[in-house]
């Protein structure tokens, strides 16, 4: 049986959608209203990021934990992008939207502490991968922000937007990372 693993784009699409959440969160802290144009590529995202995640949470193709660690949090990640960009697209407020977010940063701060305290990695992946779960955490920890006043609390709404382009930015590091292991594995 041959192992596949599908982790590298699902990294590449997490970064994607925490990418447009931030975009939507700087458009709204400067006073552009222009978030419905980001439903149709939420959504997209979403659905990506919501079968990617009941993959991995249904069928466990990884070994162990991995499956709950990833899948997981990426199912509820597609959950949240569903639901906004259908949201943003009948022009529905969100205010209420980032109480998910946050529910899914303590899930995320659970799993953050068991990649330190059960060592689910090591070596040179340790320091990315914690640190992807720990702006993560944070962000989502954080999310509620999304909920108040744009114009008054506009530097809060750019802290979080910066704290979700760490996490892209992560993603995308640790996604092209295993992008080129894979390539460079023999067949």
């Amino acid at each position: 049986m041959v192992f596949v693993d599908p982790l590298t784009i699902m990294l590449v699409a997490v970064a994607a959608s925490v990418s447009i959440i931030a975009i939507y969160l700087i458009s709204q802290a400067t006073g552009r209203k222009n978030g419905e144009e980001l439903a149709i590529p939420g959504f997209f995202l979403g659905l990506f990021d919501f079968i990617s995640g009941m993959y991995l949470s249904f069928t466990w193709p990884l070994p162990g934990a991995y499956n709950m660690l990833f899948g997981d949090p990426m199912l509820f990640l597609g959950i949240i992008m569903l639901a906004g960009s259908y949201m943003l697209y009948k022009k529905i407020s969100l205010k209420y939207l980032p109480i998910l977010g946050f529910l899914l940063g303590i899930y995320l701060l659970i799993e953050t502490y068991g990649i330190a305290t059960l060592n689910l990695e090591s070596g040179k992946y340790f320091m990315p991968a914690f640190s992807f779960y720990l702006f993560s955490t944070i962000s989502a920890l954080l999310s509620p922000i999304a909920s108040l006043d744009p114009k008054k609390y506009k530097y809060a709404y750019h802290f979080l937007a910066a704290l979700l382009i760490l996490t892209a930015l992560l993603a995308m590091f640790i996604g092209c990372g295993g992008i080129y292991e894979h390539l460079a594995s023999p067949p």
